[in-house]
């Protein structure tokens, strides 16, 4: 082989494997996303922020903050921020025992509630050390839901069947292909009754309301910050602001405290895609990833 015939094909190797290398970076920068964190300046000891600022699908994001703040012992408080109607049941319940964690292990947990921390949103908050609210948000909605699409009577229009194979006769409960009978519905609602129980239980001992009281409050309805400081479903009124300076008396920080929060980088895929790959992601929230049982102020 000649010594051009060698340059020729290193050359060529060499281009290939940049080539390679190329769309490897291509593709990370495309799909990789990472969280990093934004810090305010601050003479006195740090508060974390962690924030809520949808509706409730899964709880792996806001526990794995809560963690990760508790485990760090320069960060001396957190303010939980609440933008949310509620969400799934399992969820809701996953982020309340983080956050009750996170009380109990001594590190104040301050909730700030924004425009809406309703159901599941007020669900989350009952673990903290104190709930702030604005006199006009929207929280309360203490219940349950759940929503069923049928597709029986169009079927039956345009001449579409479907036949259903199943082990048991509650198997199909909820199928959009049948009816509800009056034995789904008397079994769905014991369901329900379950899981609004448990939201109750939380209820009554997190506000330490008697049952009775508990009772009479949820009922489903919203109550405004103002009203639901009256009852006895928040412990105070006041701004984000306010629910810092609160955080930070509760940990004994005394000048101003520096802040902390993630702060999530974009992929390079979101910025390209912009608001088509928004709409797609909303649409498959509100339909493919609804859960069946919700605590979650169902909104007009």
């Amino acid at each position: 082989m000649t010594k051009t015939t060698k340059w020729v094909l290193g050359s060529i190797g060499a281009v290939f494997l940049v080539f390679i290398l190329f769309w490897a970076a291509v593709l990370f920068f495309l799909f990789h996303s990472e969280n990093d964190e934004e810090y305010s300046s601050g003479t006195g000891g740090t508060i974390a922020i962690v924030e809520l600022k949808e509706q409730i699908v899964s709880s792996e994001d806001i526990v794995r903050q809560f963690k990760k703040y508790r485990e760090d012992n320069s960060v001396k408080a957190i303010v939980f921020r609440i933008e949310s109607p509620g969400g799934g049941v399992s969820a809701s319940q996953e982020i309340y025992e983080e956050v009750k964690k996170t009380r109990d292990s001594g590190k104040p947990v301050v909730v700030s509630m924004g425009s809406v921390a309703a159901s599941g949103g007020y669900y989350v908050s009952l673990g903290a050390t104190k709930i702030v609210a604005n006199p006009g948000t929207l929280t309360g909605s203490i219940g349950v839901i759940s929503e069923f699409l049928n597709f029986n009577q169009l079927f039956n229009k345009i001449g579409i069947g479907s036949t259903t194979v199943k082990s048991g006769k509650f198997k199909d409960t909820g199928s959009p292909y049948r009816p509800f009978s009056e034995e789904d519905k008397k079994y769905f609602q014991e369901t329900i009754d379950d899981v609004y129980q448990q939201f109750l239980n939380v209820v009554e001992t997190e506000r330490k309301l008697s049952p009775a009281k508990a009772k009479e409050l949820a009922d489903g309805r919203v109550f405004t910050g103002k009203k639901a400081y009256e009852v006895g479903l928040i412990d105070t009124l006041g701004t984000y602001e306010d629910a810092i300076s609160i955080a930070a008396d509760l940990a004994g920080i005394s000048g101003t405290p520096r802040l902390i929060k993630e702060r999530k980088k974009e992929r390079l895929l979101d910025v390209l895609m912009g608001s088509v790959k928004n709409e797609i992601s909303g649409l498959k929230e509100e339909v493919l990833n609804q859960p069946i049982l919700q605590y979650k102020l169902t909104q007009p």
